[in-house]
């Protein structure tokens, strides 16, 4: 059979991608209309996209759901070079925290600082990001932050598609293995690619969504709030939301 062409590789990824985040919340198999077309002419797709991607990481990524946050990030992610981001980062920045938190927090990527230590929010909005979380009533090691993609864009540049397309899977598997009851999302990147939307993070912010039982919460990213203080106050209203959420006196 032939190699599926170039054209098709981000049909490829993004139907990847999506089954990565099925399995990472326990499904294992996909139905389809018995009589459909699609069926029919495409009945091995995704053994062949599997067979015959030359994206050899993307296959192993799919065949391995981990059991543990140790499981994935040692096992499963391991020195990643599934993108183009491993060329300049200096760590994988997984994660941080309880891995049996109530609360979690995620962000966009990580900076130069985080890049250097491998730990998320650690620079200037990190140390902002923590006083939020002591004023919430828990400590940095009581919850748990992660990013939407592990390695450092160049330049601190959005992450492009591909890498989102990459990372996205882990993330899924992150929030299924922690189970928390909330997830704030800092800044408009993020709350748009977990939610997969494109309202502004100023419609967006202020009210939850659920995914699979968790709380989503949009709020503003602590960089942002570095350059605009006054939209602390916005924040904190979004924090207090959560913090009701979870019992939490304010």
């Amino acid at each position: 059979m032939d190699k599926i062409p170039d054209t098709k590789q981000h049909t490829r990824n993004s139907l990847l991608t999506h089954l990565n985040t099925l399995q990472s919340f326990g499904m294992e198999c996909v139905f389809a209309p018995e009589n459909s077309s699609l069926v029919d002419s495409q009945s091995n797709v995704v053994e062949q996209l599997s067979k015959e991607s030359s994206d050899e990481p993307m296959k192993k990524t799919l065949n391995k759901k981990a059991k543990t946050l140790d499981e994935l990030q040692n096992k499963v992610i391991g020195d990643c070079k599934r993108c183009k981001l491993c060329k300049g980062r200096n760590n994988v920045v997984f994660g941080d925290g309880n891995p049996h938190a109530e609360l979690m927090f995620i962000g966009e990527g990580p900076g130069a600082d985080e890049d250097e230590q491998g730990i998320p929010f650690v620079g200037r909005a990190g140390k902002l990001l923590s006083k939020i979380i002591e004023s919430m009533g828990y400590t940095r090691e009581e919850i748990y932050i992660a990013n939407v993609v592990k390695c450092r864009p160049p330049k601190n540049r959005n992450p492009e598609t591909d890498e989102i397309e990459q990372c996205m899977p882990f993330l899924m598997q992150q929030i299924a293995l922690i189970k928390p009851k909330a997830v704030i999302c800092l800044g408009k990147f993020a709350a748009q690619t977990v939610l997969d939307s494109k309202i502004p993070i100023s419609k967006l912010r202020g009210d939850f969504r659920e995914i699979d039982g968790v709380q989503i919460m949009p709020s503003f990213h602590p960089a942002y709030l570095l350059r605009n203080p006054a939209m602390k106050r916005l924040m904190w209203e979004d924090c207090k939301k959560v913090m009701t959420l979870l019992g939490k006196k304010g």
